[in-house]
């Protein structure tokens, strides 16, 4: 960054430390890939098994008005946050490839080195519920032909965490993903569709439901503040900028369509059956539905199948990331068949998604999982990180509305993302009195 431009950002001069940013070049593919593709790869995130969840973990917290409306309200606001920040890939003249380049070419050293250790933290924390979601459509399969609880869910958590990391280990890079991402595609109806027809047909048949938000007043109070934070969980990356370097140019025009497909076709699947599920079973929905539905006992499970390998092609886009890293800081580029590169993906990949693993298997309670996801890093990356760069990135372009538009989100969302994790954090303390370690729930 030039002293002038630092000027126009800051209004002084940054001394020399703030600005010696090392952004190295990827290893990895970038600007190849076409705007639908790239919103392929939103949708496939946004619509993964997580989906199956919501009806228990947003709408039974939240009720029929206020999950509706923050559902609703949440999509608007994320693909605003989400807009703003493709708005800044090539802010300065210069296209930044991640997060944390964008975030230090605007603050500086310290700025990279927390927007990088917020994004880990988010990544690792999905990947971890991914595992968990994954773990447990292998045991619902189990369950559904044999009820004899010798496969307990620690034991399908570390069978789904193996195969994943075979799929990280044999997918280089993201855009190589290709024709995964149409298989992620339909993985995601089979189950959606499963669930949403077999919804509706309980429903009609069920009598009257129990829509009453449950608990003590106190644990309504946690409850909702943490479904605040699945919703916003529910429509963000934290890694738009990975994903936006993949995309060809004019790259801003071009993700900014795949952001409005995404927010548009990409979600309808995700409110019908979020919205469906709840209408069926009320506030006794569970965080994960296929574990409500009736039906034919292969139906079902063709849909936790379909779950688990969705979740496993989901799962490599949001490490995507830290495979970046770890390839570009180790020079690992060429044929991905190579064995020096072949033998550092299963020695790497497999050691990371080892430890997501055990993490996984050790506290297995994915509806906590999300709410403190979202809570820790994906309110600040998404929401207050983005108003802000935004406002330091144009503030000679913004008049004094604008400005005081950005400093109210950075503010609201600042005190939204510590009481979610307060909320977030009570709730993992109560499911570890509940349960214990290695739970097979």
């Amino acid at each position: 960054m030039e002293s002038g431009e630092a000027d126009s950002l800051h209004g002084k001069v940054p001394d020399e430390d703030q600005l010696a940013v090392d952004i190295p070049e990827t290893a990895h593919q970038i600007s190849k890939d076409s705007w639908f593709q790239v919103g392929f790869v939103l949708t496939t995130g946004i619509n993964s098994a997580y989906v199956l969840g919501y009806s228990g973990t947003i709408m039974v917290p939240l009720g029929w008005i206020y999950g509706v409306v923050g559902l609703i309200a949440a999509t608007a606001i994320s693909l605003y946050a989400n807009a703003l920040i493709a708005k800044l890939h090539e802010f300065g003249g210069k296209r930044h490839i991640r997060y944390r380049d964008l975030a230090g070419y605007i603050y500086g050293r310290k700025a990279y080195s927390l927007t990088w250790g917020l994004q880990y933290v988010n990544l690792f924390m999905i990947n971890t519920g991914f595992i968990i979601l994954a773990g447990s459509a292998i045991k619902a399969v189990y369950v559904l032909f044999r009820d004899d609880h010798v496969l307990k869910l620690p034991y399908c958590i570390v069978i789904a965490g193996f195969v994943c990391a075979l799929f990280a280990i044999g997918i280089p890079h993201l855009s190589a993903l290709r024709i995964w991402l149409g298989f992620s595609t339909f993985f995601s109806l089979v189950y959606i569709i499963i669930a949403f027809v077999l919804s509706v047909k309980d429903g009609i048949k069920a009598p009257a439901r129990d829509y009453d938000i449950p608990g003590t007043t106190t644990s309504k109070i946690f409850t909702t503040i943490g479904a605040t934070a699945n919703l916003v969980f529910a429509f963000n990356t934290g890694m738009l900028p990975e994903i936006q370097a993949t995309v060809r140019k004019p790259v801003v025009d071009n993700m900014l369509k795949a952001l409005y497909f995404q927010f548009t076709a990409g979600v309808l699947p995700m409110y019908a059956v979020t919205f469906v599920g709840y209408w069926a079973y009320g506030s006794s929905t569970s965080s994960y539905l296929l574990n409500n539905v009736t039906g034919s006992v292969w139906v079902k499970a063709m849909a936790n199948i379909a779950a688990f390998l969705q979740t496993v092609i989901a799962l490599h886009i949001f490490a995507s990331p830290m495979y970046e890293f770890l390839d570009t800081k180790y020079g690992i580029k060429g044929s991905a068949l190579s064995f020096r590169n072949l033998s550092f993906r299963i020695a790497v990949r497999g050691g990371y998604l080892a430890i997501n693993t055990l993490v996984a298997a050790l506290l297995p309670f994915l509806g906590d999982f999300m709410s403190l996801t979202g809570a820790i890093s994906t309110f600040p990356l998404t929401f207050i990180l983005a108003n802000h760069m935004y406002l330091v990135a144009k503030k000679n372009k913004l008049n004094s509305s604008q400005k005081l538009w950005h400093w109210l989100n950075v503010c609201f969302f600042g005190c939204m993302s510590v009481a979610a994790a307060i909320a977030a954090l009570r709730l993992i303390a109560v499911d570890s009195n509940t349960y214990h370690v290695f739970a097979d729930l």
